[in-house]
């Protein structure tokens, strides 16, 4: 298993037993419509200027969800 994979497990092994059960269910998904999952040029653009900025703060799960409201359209 690649080293991010297992370094991925460890993160959840630590999460609460809800939050593990809801990480779980979502990497499953993925697992099984990996071909439906894609992101438009703009979402392409965001993640990579997030990824860029070494001062990129997080933000809560509320704050997560309220800000992909919009990709469940």
């Amino acid at each position: 298993m690649p080293n991010k994979a297992k370094e991925a497990i460890e993160a959840l092994r630590s999460l609460p037993d809800d939050q593990q059960q809801t990480v779980a269910r979502t990497i499953l998904d993925y697992a099984a419509y990996d071909d439906e999952w894609q992101l438009s040029d703009e979402q392409l653009a965001e993640v990579q200027r997030l990824i860029a900025n070494p001062n990129r703060r997080s933000f809560s799960l509320a704050e997560a969800r309220r800000r992909s409201r919009h990709l469940d359209a």
